[in-house]
């Protein structure tokens, strides 16, 4: 099971940072990402971190302005969202690989149907 958590209102240029609490699975033995979703349109990778935590992915859109990272300690995934644009705003989800240590060859990462666990998402809004 998954959870999302830190959504929020935040201004254009500012920072947010979400977090998404795994249960029932390890976040290091599985590919983890986050996606977006806005009203009308279909869910967008945003980014992913592989299994061994060695890579991370992330929509050109997004390249540079945000981060991905875990904490395995705490079995816990981040996404660091930095420079927000209002065109980041959207219900943001964090998901999960059932499989675990699997490794993929890089455009696999960018797709919806390699994820099979979904958190419930959580709202972000940046205004201009």
């Amino acid at each position: 099971q998954l959870q999302a958590s830190g959504g929020g209102l935040v201004q254009a240029g500012g920072s947010l940072r979400l977090s998404c609490a795994a249960s029932g699975r390890t976040v290091s033995n599985s590919v983890m990402a986050w996606f977006r979703q806005t009203p009308g349109r279909d869910r967008e990778f945003v980014g992913a971190i592989t299994w061994s935590g060695g890579s991370t992915y992330f929509a050109d859109s997004v390249t540079g302005r945000f981060a991905i990272f875990r904490d395995s300690a705490n079995n816990m995934l981040y996404l660091q969202m930095n420079s927000l644009k209002p065109e980041d705003t959207a219900v943001y989800y964090c998901a999960a690989d059932q499989a675990m240590r699997r490794t993929y060859i890089k455009s696999d990462y960018f797709r919806r149907g390699l994820y099979e666990y979904w958190g419930q998402g959580t709202l972000v809004t940046v205004s201009s």
